[in-house]
């Protein structure tokens, strides 16, 4: 045969018609077309791979390029108890409330019926989930209508993040992008955190702790099936089925979850049951407001912060503001009243309730007045005995006289306008005579009294120049908080901790206010006041105060842990006849450490050198109360102190120290730092046991009571 052959490639061409042999075929052999359909194949093979490769890096590409929205949005600043209960949330700048939630924090029954209605694949999809995908789209081709969702919790996570809309494609197909972005920059239980953070729950609450508090009125932690069930439901619609304006949409959603989860074995039959049963929220609850004034306080004065924690108890809180709610209820209209109630040991606050309402206008409760500037009227008569105690002017034993007295024009009245004669310096000060302790300022001097207080804590604000007599006697400005820092010096023996509200602060001492000596028996005389009708006798050390013009009522006390101070009166300084510290506050003061613990602490006994004895076994000096005029009439034959000199400043390694004196009569007491150290001496060189390190005071009474005194420091 003739054959035409292709001079390119070689290969025998028939001619047109001409017919072709068994086995001819192109002129190749079986496997040789056998081989090359295999050739063809792979290459294809290895096209689609490298194609599918291509796009897959595309994508992945495009998945790496997502821009994710924010997802660190700003959460409410909440304000803790010490054990870390809500006290007060603020609002964030849209007006939500959003709480900081973490996984553990939801109830795990809720967590668990969350997952197996919203995505039951949760843990084990990569953000998209293409079962439940093809599942919705089928349902809804077969019903003709969206029968279920076929978003992922992540997908909704990125639309909550991006407020993203879920009806179009493009809205549909941004959530895939970003859900699979999200999945590889975050772990699931970050992802899980932002739709618990999130997800709407109706009016203002975002996230499962504010839904729980709007419509539970309680954290998350421990809810009920159906509780959990709502919770479940409402992210879906949260306006449209509202329980407190439409119950019967909510109603059927919730119990459409619980449905769900009987026949998946989450619930048990009873337990969905009983849930169906239970009764929806009618109207939110309202998140919770203890400690109101402190926690606004606090959150000005750490800007950005957004956990507080307090030292404030809630419990202890949350009785006190009922406590003095109804105290100012029964004392009358337009009446405030603060509480401040602390522990003694530590300077640790567990109440502080500022007003008897927060919202009450008429009371104007918005005011703090625990901060107000007012007169501690008799309040702060036990500082001035205290310390004349301390400078050896007097004891509880002393015996003074009251009657009337003039101080270049100024001449005080106790407020009975009645005089006394000779009386024990207990007796005047559980009396709360106005005469005997404006002797003692006028011996002490106001400016030391002043000191003291600003060296226990207190910032004492005076209405005109330099401190005057009237200082012992209420004529200060002072806030009840500093109130209450100065008794907590005392019920601690003379030096206390500053008082304190957040929790983990380190703890801060005060200056001391007077020696433990002088302050237990400070205590130990305000122990002996008539208590309320009911209330237990000598359990409480406390003092009254009524200031000028019965413009504020006072009471403040401790026991042997906690102190308590009291405060009614008008906020505005309204003057309210008839008010007294001991008919108005007192019992309130008393009621306080009824509900600050089921049992008080026993006050301290009394430290060992402190001077128990009755006024005609007191030195002669102490006896009776003389001023320094009348003491030193005869200055020549005064004792005096010639060493250690005024201002001297020695070291003793923890030896004695060597007095010598100069004139006055023996015998011979010796006082350091108000408490007698030594007596009966008759030799004008002798030792005294060193009074400790620090700044001291040393006094030396002669036998006809003439005195001498030095101050110096030892190392």
């Amino acid at each position: 045969m003739k054959r035409r052959f292709n001079k390119l490639k070689g290969i025998a061409r028939p001619r047109q018609g001409e017919l072709r042999q068994p086995g001819e075929a192109d002129g190749r052999c079986p496997a040789y077309r056998t081989g090359s359909r295999w050739k063809w194949r792979a290459a294809a093979f290895v096209f689609v791979l490298t194609a599918a490769f291509t796009v897959w890096r595309s994508f992945d590409a495009w998945i790496d390029r997502t821009d994710l929205p924010l997802t660190l949005a700003e959460t409410s600043t909440e304000v803790l108890d010490r054990k870390g209960r809500l006290l007060r949330a603020f609002p964030v700048e849209d007006g939500l409330w959003r709480l900081a939630v973490r996984p553990d924090q939801a109830d795990p029954r809720f967590l668990a019926m969350l997952l197996r209605y919203e995505d039951k694949r949760f843990y084990a999809h990569a953000g998209v989930d293409p079962v439940a995908l093809l599942r919705a789209a089928g349902q809804a081709l077969w019903n003709g209508r969206t029968v279920s969702g076929g978003s992922t919790l992540t997908m909704q996570v990125a639309r909550l993040l991006e407020d993203g809309s879920t009806g179009r494609w493009s809205g549909k197909l941004r959530q895939m992008r970003v859900a699979l972005a999200l999945e590889r920059r975050l772990s699931k239980d970050e992802i899980l955190t932002l739709y618990l953070t999130h997800a709407p729950y109706g009016s203002a609450a975002e996230g499962i702790r504010a839904a729980a508090y709007t419509w539970f009125g309680k954290e998350p932690g421990r809810l009920t099936p159906a509780e959990a069930a709502l919770l479940v439901a409402l992210p879906q619609s949260p306006e449209r089925r509202r329980p407190d304006r439409f119950p019967e949409a909510a109603q059927e959603a919730r119990n459409r979850v619980l449905a769900r989860m009987q026949r998946q074995g989450v619930l048990s039959h009873e337990d969905a049951e009983a849930a169906r049963r239970s009764a929806l929220p009618y109207r939110m609850a309202a998140f919770p407001r203890l400690a109101p004034h402190l926690s606004e306080r606090v959150r000005a004065a750490h800007p950005g912060k957004h956990q507080l924690r307090l030292t404030i108890d809630s419990a202890v809180q949350s009785r006190m503001q009922q406590l003095l709610a109804e105290a100012a209820r029964a004392a009358g209209p337009q009446l405030s009243a603060a509480l401040i109630a602390a522990d003694h040991q530590t300077g640790e606050v567990q109440a502080l309730v500022g007003s008897p309402g927060y919202a009450d206008a008429a009371r104007r409760g918005f005011v703090d007045m625990t901060q107000a500037l007012r007169s501690p009227g008799s309040t702060l008569k036990p500082l001035v005995y205290g310390l004349a105690f301390d400078q050896g002017l007097a004891h509880p034993e002393t015996l003074i006289h009251d009657g009337p007295v003039n101080f270049a024009g100024y001449a005080p009245q106790n407020f009975d306008n009645a005089f006394r004669g000779d009386i024990r310096i207990r007796e005047a000060l559980q009396l709360s005579l106005n005469i005997p302790v404006v002797k003692l300022t006028q011996e002490l001097g106001p400016a030391r009294l002043m000191a003291a207080m600003r060296s226990g804590g207190a910032k004492p604000q005076l209405p005109g120049g330099a401190p005057g007599l009237a200082l012992s006697l209420g004529g200060a400005g002072i806030s009840l908080q500093d109130l209450v820092q100065l008794y907590t010096g005392l019920a601690a023996g003379g030096q206390g901790p500053r008082l304190r509200v957040l929790q983990g602060a380190p703890p801060q001492q005060t200056g001391r206010l007077i020696s433990a000596e002088a302050a237990w028996q400070v205590g130990d005389i305000l122990r002996g006041l008539p208590v309320p009708p009911g209330a237990q006798p000598g359990a409480i050390a406390y003092k009254t105060g009524t200031s000028y013009g019965h413009r504020d009522a006072w009471a403040i006390g401790w026991d042997g842990r906690h102190v308590i101070g009291i405060w009614l009166g008008r906020a505005d300084g309204t003057p309210v006849p008839g008010i007294f510290g001991g008919d108005l506050a007192a019992p309130v003061l008393f009621e306080a450490f009824g509900r600050l613990k089921p049992a008080l602490d026993p006050l301290p006994s009394p430290p060992p050198a402190a001077l128990i004895v009755s006024s005609a076994e007191l030195p002669l000096p102490l006896q009776r109360f003389r001023p320094r005029a009348a003491a030193f009439d005869d200055s020549r034959d005064a004792p005096q102190i010639l060493f250690p000199p005024e201002g001297a400043r020695l070291a003793l390694d923890g030896g004695s120290l060597t007095l010598k004196l100069r004139g006055g009569t023996a015998p011979f007491l010796v006082l350091a730092n108000g408490r007698p150290v030594l007596s009966g001496q008759r030799r004008r060189e002798f030792p005294v046991p060193s009074p400790g390190t620090g700044f001291s005071s040393l006094v030396i009474v002669d036998g006809a009571g003439r005195s001498g005194r030095v101050n110096l420091r030892i190392d």
